[in-house]
């Protein structure tokens, strides 16, 4: 019989479901504004109050690398189930939607604007692995063009993650969706004749990293 989780009432249910909304409002705010998001608008996007936020999170770094956490964790979760997926175009293509879908290169915005901890590393290099081994079968089958590489599909999902200043709308996640079918079908192998290759050498793990490390003499 599975173990049945504990049922929160009052203030601990109360403490839970602020804190799924103060993530959830970093990762939105994040998405609009950048590395210029404020404690301030993640609180008002959230409707809880400054206090009870830094009584969660000491800082506004607390609270931003645990948003990263928690994105990288299911980038990592979105690759193990794609991995799972039998045809290997078909669990690429999941990979890059469900990323998409859950936001999770949004929080690129942030990269070199806070300190990163080990566990963070550790868990940027568990994703890659497994996005490179997606990639590596979906190309072996003769799926994916064979100048894509892990590191432009993980530039990618970062992209589609990005959003204007405005507070998104319903037709803000149609459009997402339709980009992200688009960019899709451009990574499908196709007849070389029938496309143009793409320009200038791949993008390298170095300068993909070097982004997320702080300037030094950075203050929080």
């Amino acid at each position: 019989m599975a173990d049945r989780q504990p049922v929160l009432r009052g203030r601990q249910a109360e403490a839970e479901r602020n804190d799924r909304l103060v993530l959830e409002a970093a990762r939105a705010v994040v998405a609009r504004c950048g590395a210029d998001a404020t404690v301030a608008a993640i609180a008002q996007e959230a409707g809880v109050g400054m206090g009870s936020l830094y009584r969660r999170y000491g800082t506004k770094d607390d609270l931003l690398r645990h948003v990263c956490t928690l994105a990288m964790q299911e980038t990592v979760q979105a690759g193990e189930e794609a991995l799972a997926v039998a045809d290997a175009w078909a669990g690429l293509a999941q990979y890059v939607r469900s990323c998409v879908n859950r936001g999770t290169g949004t929080l690129g915005a942030l990269a070199g604007s806070i300190d990163t901890t080990p566990g963070m590393w550790e868990l940027s290099k568990r994703s890659r692995t497994l996005l490179g081994r997606l990639v590596g079968r979906a190309r072996q089958a003769g799926a994916l063009r064979d100048d894509v590489t892990a590191l432009d599909i993980a530039w990618l999902i970062e992209t589609l993650g990005r959003s204007g200043p405005a507070a998104p709308a319903a037709e803000d996640a149609v459009i997402r969706q339709r980009l992200t079918e688009l960019a899709i079908d451009g990574l499908r192998a196709a007849p070389p004749e029938s496309r143009r290759r793409l320009p200038g050498p791949p993008p390298t793990a170095s300068h993909y990293e070097r982004r997320w490390h702080a300037p030094a003499g950075r203050v929080s």
